[in-house]
């Protein structure tokens, strides 16, 4: 306790970013840093999750002491230890979860595990004035769902996809287009200066009133049109093809997003993940939503993986009377409930 604050100490570790942050109450971030891995990765065109553990574990302590130090805080003034324990990379979530219950134990503070998809809807709440109910749709490199929150710690997955992830797809496509990693923000970049009505390519419905989503299939057909194009000495505008990717992308992703609003009758869309930076997808919500329901997304910064909403989940979390032991391990596919 600092100042009359509820201080809780954030650690995020379930893919390629070392996250550390200090909040306040649950929703003040005084401080949240990130070190990404990225020049680590993009070599290999994608994650490497032996690397991006090894990165974590030489990382961790040093991105925990910056953050402390930036929100102008100790160990002692710590109340709470939140940390991602699933899903991600099974060893990069143990070098996180690992360090979060040493500190724990040593500062006698309580310890709580945090789900990384329940973090990502969390992050809209930093520093906002916003509650639940709410429809939440979920996008990054490793998840889409669609997800009803109804309260805290009350969630009803209506819809996740049934192969790639959102962000998945856009990074298999930007290296098919050599565009490089991570593809999400430079398909975004490159598609505004392209048409994205040049080439139709198929959007997914699984079935008649399923919210689910499947990009496999579009990214075939984006390989196949490249392909197809390549034996026969097309010369292939790359603008062209990442803005008609990205726009099968973002109407299905918007497509089941109101479908799901409407049929529990929310008036309020928020949107999460490192996804949720896209532009194309944040003007098509907005545009979509006119005067008749809000949408709400989190700032482009926490958007992407970061601990700050991790420690704003967990204190929800703790102040509903969870909390987690020792005996707290991380799980790949951990699910949302």
């Amino acid at each position: 306790m600092k100042d009359g604050q509820f201080i809780t100490l954030g650690i995020e570790t379930s893919c390629d970013e070392t996250s550390a942050a200090i909040v306040a109450d649950g929703r003040k971030i005084l401080s949240n840093i990130i070190l990404s891995q990225t020049e680590w990765h993009e070599k290999f065109g994608g994650v490497v999750p032996e690397i991006a553990s090894r990165k974590h574990l030489e990382s961790i302590c040093a991105v925990v002491e910056k953050a402390l130090s930036k929100a102008k805080v100790s160990f002692e003034d710590i109340d709470l230890v939140a940390v991602t324990h699933g899903p991600g990379l099974i060893g990069a979530l143990l070098v996180g979860v690992s360090y979060a219950k040493a500190v724990a134990y040593a500062i006698k503070k309580p310890l709580i595990g945090v789900n990384h998809i329940e973090g990502h809807i969390y992050a809209n709440f930093l520093e906002n004035d916003f509650e639940p109910p709410f429809i939440c749709l979920v996008v990054s490199g490793g998840h889409t769902h669609l997800v009803y929150m109804e309260d805290h710690g009350k969630y009803k997955v209506l819809g996740r996809t049934l192969d790639d992830a959102a962000g998945e797809a856009f990074d298999k496509i930007a290296r098919a287009l050599g565009l490089g990693y991570p593809g999400g923000p430079l398909i975004d970049k490159i598609a505004r200066m392209g048409d994205e009505n040049t080439i139709a390519f198929p959007v997914a419905r699984i079935k008649e009133n399923d919210l689910d989503f499947s990009f496999s299939g579009l990214k075939s057909a984006v390989l196949n049109f490249l392909n197809h194009n390549k034996q026969k000495g097309n010369p292939v505008k790359v603008e062209d093809v990442a803005a008609s990717f990205q726009k099968a992308v973002v109407t299905a992703l918007v497509e089941n997003t109101f479908e799901a609003a409407k049929r529990v009758n929310s008036q309020v869309i928020a949107l999460a993940g490192g996804v949720a930076a896209n532009s194309r997808l944040r003007k098509e919500l907005q545009e979509r939503a006119g005067n008749n329901l809000e949408v709400r997304f989190p700032p482009v910064q926490l958007c992407t993986d970061n601990a700050a909403m991790i420690a704003c989940a967990g204190y929800y979390r703790y102040k509903q009377g969870f909390s987690s032991d020792l005996s707290l391990d991380a799980y790949a596919n951990l699910k949302l409930f």
